[in-house]
C-alpha cells in the first residue's frame, strides 16, 4: 500500500482546509459567474437552495462517515446501503466522472484567468496547456503525502478567503453599498429552467465535503474529525 496513505496524517484544519479550497475553487472561481447568468436576479437564492440540497447529502455524509470512517467515500456510502451491486457500481462511477469534470472545470477556469492577467488570447492552445500544467501540479503535490497536502490546503484557504473578503468589499464599496440587481443588458434566461440550471451548477460549489469523506481513513480521530470538518 502507498504510505502516503496513513492514518492520523490529516489534522481538523487541514481537512477543513481542503474541504475549503475545492469549495472555493470550484464554486467560487469557477462558477460564479455562469451560475449568475443562469438564474439572473436569483442568483442569491440558487446559492441558498444549493446549500439547503447539498445540506441533506452532508449530513448523511457526517453520520455514516462517524460510523465508518473511510478512504472509500461515496463507494463505502454506497456499498453500506446498497451492498455490492450494480447500483453500487454505477453510482460510484457517476461520482468519479463528476470528479473528473469539476477538475477540468477547475483547470480550465485557471488557465483562463491566467491568461487574462498577461492580456493574452485565450482562442489558442494555452489555455489547454496551462490547465494540463496545473493537473500535473495537483498530481504531484497529492503523491506527496498528506502533511505536505495539509499544510498547502491551509495556506491557499487562508489567501483565498482573504482575497474574496477583499474583493467582496471593494465590489460592495463600488456599488454603493447597493444590493440591487444590476439588469441593463441582461440576457440570460430567468425563468424557471434558468433558475433550475444555476441551482445545478451551484450544487457543485459545496461539493468539498465529498472530497473531506473521501480522505475519512487518514484523519485524525476520523469518527468526530470528519464530521466536524463537514460541518465546518
Amino acid at each position: 500500500m502507498d504510505n502516503s496513505y496513513e492514518k492520523d496524517s490529516l489534522s481538523l484544519v487541514g481537512t477543513i482546509a481542503m474541504g475549503t479550497g475545492v469549495m472555493i475553487g470550484a464554486g467560487i472561481f469557477a462558477l460564479t459567474g455562469q451560475v449568475a447568468e443562469f438564474a439572473g436576479p436569483w442568483f442569491p437564492l440558487a446559492f441558498l437552495l444549493a446549500a439547503v440540497i447539498s445540506g441533506f447529502s452532508a449530513y448523511s455524509y457526517v453520520k455514516v462517515t462517524r460510523q465508518y470512517p473511510s478512504a472509500g467515500g461515496i463507494a463505502m456510502i454506497l456499498k453500506k446501503a446498497y451492498g455490492p451491486s450494480t447500483i453500487t457500481g454505477a453510482a460510484a462511477l457517476l461520482m468519479a466522472i463528476s470528479m473528473v469534470i469539476n477538475e477540468s472545470l477547475v483547470a480550465r477556469t485557471f488557465g483562463t484567468y491566467t491568461l487574462q492577467l498577461f492580456g493574452i488570447d485565450q482562442g489558442g492552445i494555452w489555455v489547454s496547456v496551462l490547465a494540463v500544467g496545473l493537473i500535473i501540479v495537483a498530481f504531484l503535490v497529492n503523491i506527496a503525502g498528506n502533511q505536505i497536502i495539509g499544510t498547502i490546503s491551509t495556506v491557499t484557504s487562508v489567501l483565498k478567503v482573504g482575497g474574496i473578503l477583499i474583493f467582496a468589499f471593494a465590489a460592495i464599496w463600488a456599488a454603493g453599498f447597493s444590493f440591487e440587481p444590476l439588469t441593463r443588458g441582461a440576457t440570460s434566461d430567468t425563468g424557471a429552467e434558468g433558475f433550475l440550471a444555476g441551482v445545478a451548477l451551484a450544487i457543485l460549489a459545496y461539493k468539498g465535503f465529498t472530497t473531506i469523506t473521501n480522505s475519512g481513513g487518514e484523519v485524525v480521530n476520523p469518527k468526530q474529525n470528519v464530521g466536524r470538518a463537514i460541518i465546518a
